[in-house]
């Protein structure tokens, strides 16, 4: 299977080599690349092994030093003193979880980033909303006859203003009351 993304080669004296860019790279223009989407493998420029998860934790790692950010330095301290492989399941289970929340957080600030959106382009929709129903509801059982029931009313009602509107006299022009 070829590989699609960006190669890098790490060369012994620590450089990295961007194959498709011809040019050297540093840890900062990695995580640009990851950041826009670009898949990035990094291989040891003489054995070939992979060596991508290493550079990614390196990134995360330097990317660390200058905020205080990160994981609880006292959960560091018990994964350096737990055995590889418990430590190893502890911090897959750990980020997984917090990236799992991390994008249950994300979705909802775009569903009403959303919302918001189409009620700024859509005010009769938003007051539909704001009053509990929805063009994309289906009408709630009984829905109908409470409809009809109210356009009866309202017939009722105008049928009365005109009829005690013809009943009174009318006022001649100019006159004040």
């Amino acid at each position: 299977m070829k590989f699609s993304g960006v190669l890098i080669k790490k060369y012994g004296n620590r450089r990295l080599y961007d194959t498709a860019g011809s040019r050297y790279v540093n840890l900062d223009d990695l995580a640009e690349l990851v950041r826009a989407g670009k898949e990035v493998r990094v291989v040891d420029a003489k054995t070939g092994r992979d060596l991508t998860r290493v550079i990614m934790t390196q990134i995360i790692t330097e990317d660390a030093k200058d905020k205080p950010t990160g994981l609880p330095l006292e959960l560091l301290r018990q994964l350096i003193m737990a055995s590889d492989e418990v430590r190893q399941e502890f911090l897959m289970w750990y980020l997984k979880s917090a990236f799992d929340t991390y994008q249950k957080v994300q979705d909802t600030v775009q569903d009403r980033l959303s919302e918001v959106q189409s009620a700024i382009f859509s005010p009769v929709d938003m007051m539909k909303r704001f009053l509990g129903t929805s063009t994309f509801s289906p009408p709630r059982a009984g829905a109908e006859p409470e409809v009809e029931a109210l356009r009866k009313r309202v017939a009722e009602l105008e049928a009365r203003l005109e009829t005690s509107a013809r009943g009174k006299p009318k006022r001649a022009a100019g006159k004040k009351r």
